[in-house]
Formats: structure tokens, sequence, C-alpha cells
């Protein structure tokens, strides 16, 4: 990274930090030579998501209660490069924020993915909506046997 980048990357680390609870102990100038000496080589693009990623708790592996570890931070940019290098393979472009004020701008929102079989708790919703016509008919809970004397 340049200077002008290690610059942006300090400020947005400083924005992640500020974003999670503290410990009153914590040494703030070394927290950030801990996370900057371990993203040194990546892309600031990249960082930038990644740090996105966590202050809106879009990433599963961390907790969201918490400031993500300098090794929690790497695995999520290098994820963050990958997707990046992905898209600019199939000739899109990455995703960034919008100007401020502005949505984000699709070109077509995605209804259904294709060539997608049907979630397996379809198959569930539909016994339990069968299972609710026998109820309905008078039979009892579904599975259940008839009371006794009747056929």
């Amino acid at each position: 990274m340049t200077t002008a980048e290690l610059q942006q990357a300090t400020k947005a680390l400083a924005a992640m930090f500020s974003c999670f609870p503290q410990s009153a102990l914590t040494d703030v100038e070394m927290q950030l030579r801990g996370y900057l000496g371990a993203i040194r080589d990546a892309e600031l693009a990249d960082l930038q998501a990644a740090i996105q990623r966590f202050v809106r708790g879009e990433v599963r592996s961390g907790n969201a209660q918490f400031c993500p570890s300098s090794a929690q931070l790497c695995i999520e940019v290098r994820e963050r490069r990958v997707m990046r290098e992905l898209l600019a393979r199939r000739g899109a472009t990455f995703p960034t924020s919008p100007p401020q004020g502005e949505e984000p701008r699709f070109s077509k929102a995605i209804t259904r993915i294709p060539n997608h079989e049907e979630p397996p708790h379809a198959q569930e919703n539909q016994s339990r909506q069968t299972a609710g016509a026998e109820t309905a008919e008078g039979r009892g809970r579904a599975g259940a046997h008839p009371p006794r004397g009747r056929p």
C-alpha cells in the first residue's frame, strides 16, 4: 500500500474499532500496528469491503458483538480479493459503496435462482398442508389413530 492508502486504511480500521466495544486497557496504537502489519499486502478496496462487512454483521465467522481479530479480518480481506478477481474475470465490476445520498443501482433484480431445485423444506410444508386438510375433515391429528368405536 502507498502512504496515502495506509492513511486511509488506518482511518478505516479506527472507524471499525469505534463500532465495537473496546477495553479501556487497549493500546490503540499497538492494535493499529498489528492490524496494519497483518493486512500490509492487501488492496485498500478489499480491506474497506471487509471492514464494511464486519461492521454490518455480514460475516458469519465472526462474533457480531466484538471487533474481529487481525486473523479474522485477513481471512475476510482475502475473500473480498477472490470475489473481486472472480467478478473481474466475468467482466463485472466489484460493487462499491454508492456516493452519499444515493441508493445502489442494479441492472436487474434476481427473483429466482435459475436451475435451482426447490428447497428441502418445500416437501415438509406440503406434508403439513396435507395434514392440516385431514384435521379440517374431522380426522383428528395427522397420523393419529381414529377414536375407538369408529370404523
